[in-house]
C-alpha cells in the first residue's frame, strides 16, 4: 500500500491565511524527512478555508524546500485556465524540479455564483474538459501546433481527478485516476474501477493506477484520532449552514460551542467517513478500503487545527504502512521524536 499526501493550505482561527501558506511548505518538509514519495496541494479560489489559489506558485516554493520528494498539484481545475498556461507553469516546475513534478486536473469551476462570476465561469458553459486535457497533453509531451517552453524531453505525469464522468475519461486517455467523496465505500465505486481498467487504453505504454483520496488520521488511540478529526468535521457541518466553508477551529472551542442536532448529526456524518484511530484501527479500515477497490495509492487529504499533531500522525501513517503484518521491524525514531523536529 503506497500512502502520500494533499495539503489544501487550511486556514485557521486566530492565524494568518500567510502562515496557511507557509505551513503547506514546512509540512512538505517534514513528509520528505520521515520518507514521503509524493506530496500534493489543492486550488480553491475565494474560500475563507482555504489559502491556496494558485497551485504551481506554491509548489515552486515547496520545490525550493525539497530535494526528492515528488511535488503535484490535486489538483489544478482545467475548466479555470488555458491549457497552453498550464503547460508552460507546469513545464517551468519540471525545468526547476526535475522529475518531481506531478500534475492532478479537475473539473471544479467555483464553489458560489459570485465566486464563478470573479472567475468568468458560468455553469451552463460548454464542457471542454476532454478536449482541454487532450490539449495539454500534447502542450507536455511537444505536440501541439506550437512548442510551450520550457521545452522538456520529460512528459509530466497526468492525473485525473474524477467524478463518476471522469472515470471512464480516464480510461479512454490512459491517465491514472485520483478517486474521493461520495463514491468511496460504494459498489458503484467498485464497478467503474473495474471498467476503468477493463477499458483502459494505454498512451505511451501507460498502465491503469488507482488513488483513493480520503481524509486519514493516526493518534495514539481511536479517541485522541477521532478528536484530531473534529475541526475539519465541525468546519464541513458549519459549511452546510452558513454555505461558506470557515477556518479551522481548537478542538476546546468545538467542544464548548453551542450546536444543534442538525449540526451533530453533520458532524457524525463526516467523522463516519473519514479514517481516524490508533495504527491498527486505521491499517485494517485502509486495507479493507484497498481490498474492495484494488487502489495502487491512498492519498490522505486530511487536517486538523494542532499542527504538530498533524505533522505526528502524518508520520504515523507512513510507519503504520511500511510495516509487515506481523509487525517485525527495524527499531526507528517513533513520530513523536519525529513530530519534536518540526521545521
Amino acid at each position: 500500500m503506497e500512502v502520500s499526501l494533499l495539503d489544501r493550505s487550511r486556514t485557521r482561527v486566530h492565524v494568518t491565511d500567510a502562515a496557511a501558506l507557509r505551513g503547506s511548505v514546512d509540512r512538505a518538509v517534514h513528509a520528505e524527512r520521515v520518507g514521503y514519495t509524493r506530496f500534493w496541494v489543492a486550488e480553491h479560489h475565494a474560500v475563507p478555508g482555504i489559502a491556496s489559489g494558485s497551485p504551481a506558485v506554491l509548489l515552486a516554493a515547496v520545490g525550493a524546500r525539497t530535494s526528492r520528494i515528488r511535488i503535484g498539484a490535486g489538483g489544478v481545475m482545467l475548466p479555470l485556465h488555458q491549457p497552453l498556461v498550464v503547460a508552460e507553469q507546469f513545464l517551468a516546475l519540471e525545468a526547476l524540479h526535475p522529475g518531481r513534478v506531478d500534475l492532478g486536473l479537475g473539473r471544479s469551476v467555483g464553489f458560489t455564483e459570485p465566486v464563478r462570476r470573479a472567475l468568468r465561469r458560468d455553469l451552463d458553459a460548454v464542457e471542454t474538459f476532454a478536449d482541454d486535457l487532450v490539449e495539454l497533453r500534447d502542450h507536455l509531451g511537444g505536440r501541439a501546433e506550437v512548442t510551450a517552453r520550457p521545452a522538456s524531453e520529460r512528459m509530466v505525469p497526468m492525473h485525473v481527478l474524477a467524478t463518476r464522468r471522469g472515470v471512464g475519461l480516464a480510461a479512454e486517455l490512459g491517465l491514472p485516476v485520483v478517486v474521493g467523496g461520495p463514491l468511496l465505500g460504494t459498489d458503484e465505486l467498485s464497478r467503474a474501477l473495474d471498467r476503468y481498467r477493463r477499458d483502459f487504453q494505454p498512451y505511451d505504454a501507460s498502465s491503469p493506477h488507482v488513488t483513493i483520496s480520503l481524509d486519514v488520521l493516526v493518534a495514539d488511540d481511536d479517541e485522541s484520532a477521532r478528536r484530531l478529526a473534529l475541526p475539519e468535521a465541525w468546519a464541513m457541518a458549519r459549511s452546510r449552514q452558513t454555505g461558506e466553508f470557515p477556518p479551522l477551529e481548537p478542538v476546546e472551542e468545538i467542544e464548548a460551542a453551542p450546536r444543534s442536532a442538525q449540526v451533530d448529526r453533520r458532524v457524525e456524518s463526516w467523522l463516519g467517513s473519514a479514517v481516524t484511530g490508533a495504527p491498527a484501527t486505521v491499517r485494517r479500515r485502509l486495507e479493507q478500503l484497498v481490498a474492495s477497490t484494488g487502489a495502487d495509492e491512498v492519498m490522505s487529504s486530511a487536517s486538523t487545527y494542532d499542527r504538530e499533531a498533524l505533522f505526528a500522525s502524518d508520520a504515523m501513517l507512513l510507519d503504520l504502512v511500511a510495516e509487515p503484518p506481523d509487525q517485525t521491524v527495524v527499531p526507528r525514531p517513533t513520530p513523536q521524536d519525529r513530530a519534536t523536529s518540526l521545521p
